[in-house]
């Protein structure tokens, strides 16, 4: 297999740059640059030269032995000056050597799944973890990339092959009087796995936004002062606002961090009966993306007046405040009154509904999760008549084991590798 190597710090101009190698010619590329040998598993400080003898810069080369690496094979990383020219000067330099190719997007952290160092699910943290943008995206990337999922995975997989077994047993010695009645400890087995995969598949949507962000519709009717607030509430004119209603015709995005949440505020057009094709477009579109909203601001005296129902969890407030009897309260976004309240709002309702979430996050996740719960739903039906079919309930737990095993990675998902390492850097 092929040496690879690749800047794995960002582009650009900066105090430190780090180029890493991975396979069996990283050793000796990183002595060749340094013109000494390197320990196996170590750090030091050393002078890189080109092949021609001209000093290139000086940096702290760091070796690791296999399998104690990221990526399971031979590693070395260079910490050099981050300057755009010696960064270039060492990668043609690394570029030139026989046996070395500069690495595809994701190819450090492939090898790593290959060679066992991660599973899926820790693949899929470690992505996560590198887009986050918040804290709770953070926090949650990090429960990923810990491999929490793999080890619920791994304890239900155990179970289940515990209760596949002893099915098994009954099926190998049907002769032969089985002293023990198995079907209790199956049943139980199953009964627990079920719940603690319904329980993850349940907390997907949830997880998922915490992972891709909220979002936020502010709706009312025109000239309710929506297109101030976005503006207030972003901090920056992100909308234009104006006194003539209809102004707003498509819908603004703003994103934000909301207590550690990611959320995406939208703007949309103020909601009324009208004859201007254009204007009636974008109220159709705001009414779609506040149906698909997970919250939205009602900016209305009365929601009877929109044509929409407020939902439970929907929040209401009294527009243009400034314009009102103080004792009225509301908000506005031209003056700021209410909008610390409206934050609060917005962020206590989110992080409520985090609190349903899971470890699983993705959508690729909760397919595999109610796949094998369907099959061990089917092994206890198959189990209620009784030892003769044994063995199609030991088929379904098979099958259910299986689909776990797609959950981590480890069958069922080439398909899905180039998709998922394609957002990587090269570095990674």
């Amino acid at each position: 297999m092929d040496t690879i190597f690749a800047l794995a710090s960002a582009q650009g101009k900066a105090g430190v740059a780090v180029i890493r190698l991975s396979g069996s010619h990283a050793h000796s590329a990183a002595a060749s640059l340094t013109g000494s040998p390197l320990p196996f598993r170590g750090m030091r400080v050393r002078s890189l030269y080109a092949t021609d003898g001209a000093r290139l810069d000086d940096g702290l080369v760091l070796t690791f032995q296999a399998p104690a690496s990221f990526t399971g094979e031979e590693v070395a990383e260079l910490q050099i000056h981050g300057s755009t020219a010696s960064v270039n000067a060492v990668m043609r330099c690394l570029s030139d050597m026989d046996g070395l190719r500069l690495a595809e997007p994701g190819e450090f952290t492939r090898r790593a799944l290959e060679n066992g160092k991660m599973d899926l699910t820790q693949v899929e943290g470690l992505a996560d973890l590198i887009d986050a943008e918040t804290e709770a995206q953070r926090k949650q990337a990090q429960t990923i990339l810990a491999g929490d999922l793999g080890v619920l995975a791994e304890r239900w997989r155990r179970d289940l092959i515990r209760a596949a077994s002893l099915l098994e047993a009954v099926i190998d010695f049907a002769d032969e009087d089985v002293p023990t009645d198995v079907t209790p400890e199956v049943k139980s087995l199953v009964t627990d796995v079920m719940a603690d995969l319904q329980r993850e598949a349940d907390g997907v949507q949830i997880a998922e936004r915490i992972r891709t962000g909220f979002e936020v519709a502010i709706v009312g009717l025109p000239n309710a002062g929506k297109s101030t607030l976005l503006n207030a509430l972003a901090g920056r004119e992100a909308a234009i606002t104006s006194e003539y209603a209809g102004t707003t015709r498509d819908v603004i995005e703003v994103r934000m961090d909301l207590a550690g949440l990611p959320v995406t505020l939208l703007d949309t057009a103020g909601l009324r009966e009208t004859e201007d094709h254009v204007e009636s477009l974008g109220i159709e579109l705001a009414r779609k993306r506040a149906d698909s909203a997970d919250l939205r601001v009602f900016l209305t005296d009365d929601p009877k007046d929109l044509g929409v129902q407020i939902m439970n969890g929907d929040i209401q407030v009294l527009p243009k405040s400034d314009l009102r009897d103080p004792s009225e309260g509301g908000i506005s976004g031209k003056t700021g009154q209410g909008i610390d309240q409206l934050i609060s709002q917005i962020s206590d309702v989110l992080s409520n509904r985090t609190t349903s979430s899971g470890i699983a996050t993705r959508e690729r996740h909760r397919v595999a999760l109610i796949k094998s719960r369907e099959s061990l739903s089917s092994a206890m039906a198959v189990l209620e008549s009784g030892p003769d079919l044994y063995d199609i309930a030991a088929e379904e737990l098979r099958t259910a084991i299986r689909a776990l095993e797609t959950l981590v990675g480890r069958i069922g998902v080439e398909d899905l590798l180039d998709e998922i390492f394609s957002s990587f850097c090269l570095g990674k």
